[in-house]
């Protein structure tokens, strides 16, 4: 099936050519040759992932109601929504065209930093990352904490992340996949500060201690993990629970990367929790034993997920450090 969307003047036709607004798509049958969507420090190429038809005709509905309300009104809300649109389709690189355009119209918008660094996470961009998200920090020095609404809801359809957590965490996330653990401590200990529910205070200490083993301060790490207990309510992040659990000796490793039949998304889960599992590993001077695990995750399909990319950046800078 091909898809066509519209973003501005042009024609997007599977993310794979250019057709202007004055032209007719062609009725004859099209031969699309596959392009990637990202491709990996080690220069594997990334497509497009397949779905179940539900799953796709939600996501071009949502595109299609993005691009319906970006032309009536291109807001600064209009242009995220549709960048953020194309994104959960893997259009990564379109993503980042729209948020581009609109940092240029709203040259003041850290949400767009935000977002747009967010992408060129996915596309492994991460001193565009960096440098996105340093601009975003600047930007939103005085502004309130604002709760940033989801695009793929939770299972109590409530949004949990606010959007200075979600700047302080990927800019946090980009420095460490450059294993500049020194500056990606300094953010995740910002992001801490505006982390004011369990879940985000997992998904901050998870990676804080991560990036303070790696710094070599395990006594610093061990000190975050008092706060996390089994009485904390977590409504998204279970996976990163399940890994400071593991860190506190309450889990066995190897029942961290088993992933249960009942879990929603194992793909996901297998990334997040395979690649905590080989951190333990690596804490443990058992090296050969977390290499092993970071491949086991990367030879998994959600090649999207920031557990995925850490155990992708992992093994190219193990080789190349």
């Amino acid at each position: 099936m091909i898809k066509v969307f519209k973003v501005g003047c042009i024609y997007i036709l599977a993310g794979c050519f250019w057709i202007s607004c004055n032209q007719q798509p062609s009725t004859s049958a099209v031969s699309v040759v596959p392009i990637p969507v990202a491709t990996s420090l080690a220069g594997k190429e990334f497509f497009e992932p397949a779905r179940s038809e539900k799953s796709q005709t939600k996501l071009d509905s949502n595109v299609q109601v993005a691009q319906k309300n970006f032309e009536t009104s291109p807001s600064e809300e209009n242009y995220i929504w549709l960048g953020r649109r194309l994104a959960y389709l893997s259009k990564y690189k379109e993503a980042i065209e729209i948020f581009t355009e609109g940092n240029e119209k709203y040259p003041d918008s850290y949400k767009l930093y935000r977002h747009r660094g967010h992408r060129y996470i996915s596309t492994r961009e991460f001193d565009e990352a960096i440098e996105d998200f340093n601009k975003a920090v600047v930007l939103m020095k005085d502004a309130p904490l604002e709760i940033e609404p989801d695009g793929q809801p939770n299972k109590i359809n409530v949004p949990l992340s606010n959007t200075q957590f979600n700047v302080w965490y990927h800019l946090g996330l980009a420095y460490y996949l450059k294993w500049d653990f020194e500056n990606a401590a300094r953010a995740y200990e910002e992001c801490m500060k505006v982390s004011d529910n369990d879940d985000l205070i997992c998904a901050t200490t998870d990676w804080l201690y991560m990036t303070y083993r790696r710094l070599g301060e395990k006594e610093k790490a061990d000190a975050l993990l008092e706060a996390i207990t089994e009485e904390m309510e977590i409504i998204e992040n279970d996976s990163y629970f399940e890994r400071l659990m593991m860190y506190k000796g309450s889990r066995n490793p190897e029942a961290v990367l088993n992933i249960g039949p009942d879990n929603p998304d194992p793909d996901l889960a297998l990334a997040t929790q395979g690649y905590g599992v080989g951190n333990w590993y690596l804490y443990n001077q058992d090296t050969v034993k977390a290499i092993s695990i970071y491949q086991q995750v990367v030879d998994g399909k959600h090649f999207s997920a920031f557990g995925f990319i850490a155990a992708e950046a992992d093994l190219f800078w193990l080789e190349n450090k």
